[in-house]
Order: C-alpha cells, then structure tokens, then sequence
C-alpha cells in the first residue's frame, strides 16, 4: 500500500511537469505582416507635369484597351493590397474665352483599372464643371501662361480605391468613357487621346512572406 501510494503521488507531480514541459515547447504563432502604404511605383506614357499647389505630379489616362498602352502600376508581392489615386477631370483653361463669358464647361469621365490579361479589377469616375479660374485642383508648372503654368490643369477630384488580387504584380490604368462639353464643341473619348489625369497615386498591402527554401535531402 505504501509504495502504491507513493507512485500515485509521483504520477500527480509528474503530470503538471508535463504540461509546463508541453506549454514550453508550443510554437509561438507567426505574427501576422503590418500593412504598408507607399508611393506606387508608376510608369507614365504621357506626363502633365507637376502642380504648383499640390506639388503632385500628374499624369494622362488615355483611352484604350491594350493594358500595355495604360499607365502601369507595379504592385509589391502581397497577400492583400489596395491601390489608391486622385483622379481628375482634363480642362484647357482660357483666361480669354472666361473674360467673354464663354468658358462654361462639363466633363464626365470613366477609367478602368485592369490586370495585365486584360481583367478588370475596378473603376473610377469624376465629373466636374468649370466656370472660372477658382475651380480648377491645381496649375501645372513648364507652361507660357500667367506665372509659368500649361494651359492645361486638373479639374475636380475624386479619391479612388480598387482592391488588388493576390498575384498581380503590375496594373493598367486605361481610359473608358469621356463626355465633355466645351466651347470648342463635344469630345469623347478615342484612342490614344487623354480621358482624365491622375495623381497621388499610392498602394497599402500586406507583404507576402518570402518563398520556402526547399529542404536539403
């Protein structure tokens, strides 16, 4: 009975050992990566310039539907990922057809957001009007008008928000739809011809985790 009751009692010390023995060698789980925002890596087929503002550079969406032929967006190696812009309408500004009561204008634009096959992962609108100077987001430095600036400037904006697929590491931006009423007439949108400008173009991800090196055998 007494050696009975001695390796009972040995059995309850060693079972909390155990445990904590257990406890001690659990993996500790593989904390989840932070996300990142960044300035997106762009590449431009046909730059504004940069806003004297904003001191954003802006960039031409053109109209098309080669992914090729957009303005390419690298995105980094991610398990989820959000690709944010400003998108603005296109507008020549006159200070002369202002003065003579003619600078009245109306744009709506659509630009599509696609995969390098061809998917399309989202969209983005704008739709602005001008009347005078004041409506106009920003001027654009490199110009012949009053201080310098183009002729040419981002109306209006609109803050963009399009999810990105695991996978995907570069996107297009292409131009869909442009109806704008001017005083030189209507305008819509044809190939190769701008259809908005985009800016402050960013993306936030969670960074995939590096490859598995394979095991040695």
């Amino acid at each position: 009975m007494r050696a009975l009751a001695m390796a009972l009692t040995l059995c309850t010390i060693a079972a909390p050992l155990d445990a904590q023995r257990s406890r001690a060698t659990a993996r500790k789980p593989v904390p989840k990566p932070a996300p990142v925002t960044a300035p997106a890596d762009v590449k431009c087929p046909e730059q504004l310039g940069v806003g004297v503002k904003t001191h954003e550079t802006f960039c031409f969406v053109l109209a098309g539907r080669n992914p090729t032929d957009g303005v390419l967006v690298t995105i980094p190696s991610h398990t989820e990922a959000t690709l944010t812009f400003d998108l603005h309408n296109r507008h020549s500004y006159s200070e002369e057809e202002v003065k003579a009561g003619r600078g009245f204008a109306k744009y709506t634009a659509v630009i599509g957001v696609l995969s390098m096959t061809g998917d399309l992962l989202g969209r983005g609108a704008v739709q602005t009007e001008f009347r005078t100077v004041r409506d106009l987001y920003d001027r654009i430095t490199g110009g012949a008008g009053p201080g310098g600036t183009k002729a040419v400037a981002p109306l209006g904006v609109e803050h963009i928000s399009i999810s990105i697929p695991p996978g995907v590491d570069q996107v297009s931006l292409l131009g869909e739809v442009l109806e704008a009423v001017t005083s030189a007439g209507r305008e819509i949108a044809t190939p190769g011809r701008p259809v908005a400008i985009i800016s402050n173009t960013q993306v936030k991800y969670v960074p995939a985790p590096p490859p598995r090196k394979p095991r040695n055998h």
